[in-house]
């Protein structure tokens, strides 16, 4: 496992450098790529906001939020978490920009895309509501997802949608597929699911258990 996070760690400045994939020059999909659809069955739109829900339901369930990160210096919240419960608290509105814009308002799946929480903040903290993957975090033994990413950039800001094999879709965070297009999708992905950092449910890189979500259009 943690071969497997260094070797991504190893894998992002390479991609930073890499200038085979940028967002004026995206992947072209293949013809019969699926659309993510939402709860209702409707096809996501890069240009809706949406709320990641939980497939489950009760102290199973919980929507994803924006929040402050414990004992980080960041001037705004800089942490992606998941709520103890489906009771209570609404998550924080999402949209997510494809890497295959030519093709329409469409998201894909396995299409990779930056995941920005859609609300409003002051100038400085714009990028502070974009989803990327941290530094390997010795203590927890993971790399948690946190805010701060980049738009159309190569680095740590590049997540899929795949089907789950449970209920809804899982999302993927795959840094070698920016390098390695030939690459077979699980063969260097890492699985978002959720672990416990001081009492809450923390978004981050795990190997098994990944989080099943689904989407929920704002209204």
């Amino acid at each position: 496992m943690k071969c497997l996070f260094l070797l991504c760690l190893c894998l992002v400045p390479i991609v930073v450098f890499s200038s085979t994939f940028t967002s004026q020059n995206p992947i072209n999909l293949p013809s019969d790529a699926t659309p993510v659809l939402d709860v209702t069955g409707k096809e996501l739109d890069p240009r809706l906001s949406y709320r990641i829900i939980s497939t489950f339901w009760g102290a199973l369930g919980g929507d994803v939020y924006l929040g402050k990160s414990p004992n980080s210096d960041a001037p705004c919240a800089n942490g992606v978490f998941r709520y103890n419960s489906d009771v209570g608290p609404s998550g924080t509105p999402v949209r997510f920009i494809g890497s295959s814009s030519h093709f329409g308002p469409h998201i894909f799946e396995g299409e990779l895309l930056n995941i920005q929480f859609d609300i409003s903040t002051v100038k400085s903290c714009v990028s502070y509501t974009i989803w990327k993957v941290g530094d390997y975090d010795a203590s927890l033994g993971t790399m948690l997802l946190e805010t701060g990413g980049t738009i159309g950039q190569e680095d740590s800001s590049w997540f899929k949608i795949v089907k789950s094999s449970q209920l809804g879709y899982n999302l993927l965070y795959c840094p070698a597929t920016m390098i390695c297009p030939f690459c077979s999708d699980d063969e260097f992905c890492l699985k978002v699911g959720v672990i416990h950092q001081n009492g809450k449910r923390r978004l981050a890189l795990v190997k098994d258990n990944p989080l099943d979500v689904s989407f929920k259009q704002v209204q």
